[in-house]
């Protein structure tokens, strides 16, 4: 051993090979414990290094899902950049996971942009599973969507006879039946939500709403390989800015407008309640509890995302 050491004492790069070997044994343990953690997961292709099965994404459709699962199981495992997906193709495995284990499956993955367009989560959709997902819960099955509060809606049976009389004073000519249902949809959504008779700002709404749309359907490499989200540019957060911020003024001048009725109406005054004054009996603008009334309260966040959410479904 000291005819081993001695040379290596009096070599000048010494310290140099300590240092390497020092670095190399440390990553060979950090490897092991890394390859001794990975989660067992159900067989599936095999991927590319970093990017995963990304290349197949155009074969992930419901034929092609059908034919990966007769060559890896019913149940097999994708790995899509950074994103970890299990397709589920027996009746078994639907069962556990839609039935026996639904809490354990119960969050919605979210990509980059549904974050952003919902207020990180604010809204019941994406919101993860646990007290703020039931409190949300009750409060669109109690007074927002309950069936009360649809049949109380005078503005849509007021929309419904313009409709009417619309299509009966067309006898004769051509009608395009879709896009007039398209049209009555929009105006009930619209009334309902806001309860604008006039329509005021319609246009300017649908507009925002289709953008969210595009958005939210929108391809982005960086909700799978972060890494790489330079290919997008920066034109794409911008998009996203742009589109939150003119929901954020929109919907405000509307809360805004809701709060003042609210104090009119005290005053005196009356109008049919709307959408927007029933999530108002909820509002607080810090977010903080109101004991008095044993109920959550929820921000102008929340009902800007419940807004959304209500106009797609």
């Amino acid at each position: 051993m000291d005819l081993i050491i001695t040379p290596l004492q009096n070599h000048p790069n010494t310290p140099l090979a300590l240092a390497v070997a020092t670095l190399l044994l440390s990553l060979a343990v950090l490897l092991i414990k890394s390859s001794s953690k990975k989660p067992r997961l159900p067989p599936g292709p095999k991927g590319w290094p970093g990017i995963g099965s990304m290349g197949m994404v155009s074969q992930l459709t419901h034929r092609g899902l059908a034919a990966l699962a007769k060559i890896h199981g019913g149940l097999f495992h994708l790995k899509v950049g950074k994103v970890h997906m299990v397709a589920v193709s027996t009746a078994e495995a639907a069962r556990e996971v839609l039935q026996a284990q639904d809490h354990v499956f119960s969050n919605r993955p979210a990509t980059i942009a549904i974050r952003f367009l919902t207020y990180d989560r604010a809204d019941m959709a994406f919101a993860h599973y646990g007290p703020f997902w039931r409190q949300m819960r009750k409060i669109c099955v109690t007074k927002v969507f309950s069936r009360k509060r649809a049949e109380s809606w005078a503005s849509v049976r007021e929309e419904i006879d313009a409709f009417t009389k619309d299509v009966k004073s067309r006898a004769g000519r051509p009608v395009n039946v879709g896009e007039m249902v398209l049209g009555l949809t929009k105006n009930i959504t619209y009334r309902a939500a806001f309860g604008s008779v006039a329509r005021d700002g319609q246009g300017e709404f649908v507009g925002i709403m289709q953008e969210f749309s595009k958005l939210f359907g929108a391809f982005n490499v960086a909700d799978f390989v972060p890494w790489m989200g330079w290919i997008n540019g920066p034109g794409f957060s911008r998009r996203l800015e742009r589109a939150r911020d003119s929901l954020d003024a929109f919907i405000d001048r509307i809360i805004d407008e809701h709060i003042e009725k609210r104090k009119e109406r005290d005053g005196g005054g009356g109008a049919e309640d709307d959408m927007v004054d029933e999530l108002m009996e909820f509002y607080s603008e810090n977010g903080e509890s109101n004991e008095t009334k044993g109920h959550i309260t929820i921000t102008r966040d929340n009902i800007k995302a419940l807004i959304m959410e209500y106009y797609y479904t």
